[in-house]
């Protein structure tokens, strides 16, 4: 539906009034996948889905810390505008906001119309594209974990777990979350309408995973933006705090955002049919078209790490006895390998990507994951034997990027890979993490201090 369709938007805002809704929250991704926002009131809706609402384009070149990152077409620029136009069709009222509803927002450049070139919306739009020009359509289903946090000024970085309850992985109710959290939350974001299945308590204290239906892979990523946004705000009104920070606590594992991966065959209407990764006589009952994606997320995994682990504390979750990818592997029914493919076949056929932890921006990570899975199956190469046992031995497979700076030299150095994404978005990538890289090699540590200060 086009936000410039007269009738479509009176009908969208005679169902608001009718609701009581008198404010639409436009809201879209920065690189980060943290989320951008303005609220409109509903008379403003119509001038703001016919011209755009105006945002500095160095939003995207902006640090969580407030900096902005010399990216091309920001500060070299005269930091021009961006418009951001309400995509009505998402619209769904805020459960936990009264009179209020979230749409997304399609960004466009101010001067030319098109796609801003850092979009992470649009760039998984143009990856599906891609797929669908060989007969693809991706199906994801993302899994996100979180910790929730209470603030404490005496603990590092001002957090502490919410509740240090041990030997409670996979659990549900009070012994694990005594204050109902994870309940609460549950309710409130199946209220919200983003396909939340099932919720339960993590591995370690105050860690909570909660799962969406699989979908089409854009609305999937709409669907895990949404989540990650609403699970903060929730946590906020508890007077806490929700990270989905890869590994913010040095005692506990990480957090993870595990992927997992399907294609349906799309018809020349774009709709699809089966599924293209199932084959009862293939091997390991899977189709050359699986095999060939599992090879693509194998022969790009250390560019992929860019994306899908994006931070300089991501690599504190990686290594061995961690059930977090070390090794670049696949594996059968196998969570220490990083590509597993579950026990499903015919319909629920599919991969599981373990790469990506919860910080990645979930459009980036399906973005690049149906790109490299293209990039294999377009190879037509086949993955080498799958994993046998508990995984981690470094003899058998490459091991991942230990480090931001090895990640994003990987992305860099892989043409292939940086071609599907275009190179445009990769340039600014590179530009926004390398500095962030820069800034955290500057800093001191309270690592730095607590080995060193007294003694040397």
């Amino acid at each position: 539906m086009s936000a410039h369709d007269p009738s479509q938007l009176r009908r969208h805002t005679e169902r608001l009034v009718e609701a009581g809704i008198d404010v639409v929250r436009v809201v879209y991704p920065d690189l980060l996948g943290t989320d951008r926002a303005r609220d409109v009131l509903i008379d403003h809706l119509p001038t703001a889905c016919a011209h755009g609402l105006a945002f500095c384009r160095a939003v995207y070149h902006t640090t969580p810390r407030g900096d902005v990152v010399p990216v091309s077409g920001g500060l070299d620029a005269g930091l021009p505008d961006m418009l951001v136009r309400p995509d009505l069709d998402t619209l769904t009222p805020l459960p936990w906001e009264p009179g209020v509803a979230s749409c997304l927002g399609d960004v466009v450049d101010a001067r030319t119309g098109a796609p801003a070139p850092e979009s992470p919306r649009d760039l998984l739009r143009t990856v599906l594209a891609r797929c669908a020009e060989h007969g693809l359509r991706p199906v994801a289903g993302p899994e996100l974990e979180y910790f929730l946090c209470e603030a404490d000024p005496g603990a590092p970085g001002g957090l502490r777990r919410y509740s240090t309850a041990t030997g409670v992985v996979y659990t549900a109710g009070l012994r694990a979350d005594p204050d109902n959290h994870l309940l609460r939350t549950l309710r409130r974001l199946r209220d919200l309408g983003i396909g939340v299945t099932t919720g339960n308590h993590e591995f370690d204290g105050s860690q909570f995973e909660i799962n969406l239906a699989h979908s089409d892979a854009l609305d999937a990523a709409d669907r895990a933006f949404r989540l990650k946004s609403a699970v903060k705000e929730l946590a906020r009104q508890e007077g806490r705090s929700a990270t989905f920070m890869a590994k913010p606590f040095n005692d506990a594992g990480g957090s993870g955002f595990h992927l997992h991966l399907s294609c349906a065959d799309a018809g020349s209407d774009g709709e699809g049919g089966g599924n293209a990764f199932d084959d009862p006589s293939g091997r390991y009952g899977l189709s050359t078209t699986a095999l060939h994606a599992v090879a693509g997320l194998l022969a790009h995994a250390p560019a992929l790490a860019a994306l899908l682990n994006p931070t300089v504390n991501s690599y504190k979750r990686f290594g061995p006895d961690t059930l977090a990818p070390w090794l670049i592997d696949w594996g059968l029914d196998n969570r220490s390998a990083m590509v597993r493919v579950p026990p499903e076949r015919g319909s629920g056929a599919r991969l599981e990507l373990r790469l990506g932890d919860a910080s990645a921006n979930p459009y980036l990570l399906i973005a690049a994951t149906g790109a490299a899975a293209l990039l294999g199956v377009l190879d037509g190469a086949d993955p080498p034997a799958p994993l046998q046992g508990y995984g981690y031995d470094s003899a058998k497979s490459e091991l991942l990027p230990m480090s931001l700076p090895a990640a994003l030299d990987a992305l860099e150095a892989d043409t292939a890979l940086t071609r599907v994404l275009g190179k445009e978005f990769v340039a600014a990538w590179l530009t926004y993490k390398r500095d962030e890289v820069s800034r955290f090699q500057q800093h001191v540590t309270d690592w730095e201090l607590a080995e060193y200060a007294d003694h040397l």
